[in-house]
């Protein structure tokens, strides 16, 4: 018991029970390799919903039979403040930043 508890831990009540663990858990899984082009910051020209450019963040690129393609996520002003907007762009509307 823990000092000022009158109960049994936790590990002590498992402790208790006569249950034994049936080994070793296993490894887990390492995590996925970061991608060093995921997540950029860009300036995004004419996007619906704003006039001019704005900041956006790049998050992944496909490529269609059109063109290359970006998927954005960028704000524009709502009725009770900013929104979030993710949509794809062709490649020439955004630009690095």
């Amino acid at each position: 018991m823990h000092r000022g508890s009158s109960r049994p831990s936790l590990g002590e009540r498992a402790a208790d029970s006569g249950v034994r663990p049936a080994g070793p858990l296993p490894e887990p899984a390492p995590p996925p390799p970061r991608q060093e082009s995921a997540g950029r910051h860009c300036w995004v020209h004419a996007p619906p919903g704003t006039a001019g450019t704005v900041p956006g963040l790049l998050v992944e690129w496909r490529q269609r039979p059109e063109g290359w393609q970006g998927r954005v996520a960028y704000a524009v002003p709502g009725p009770h403040g900013p929104v979030l907007v993710e949509a794809w762009f062709p490649a020439g509307s955004l630009e690095q930043r």
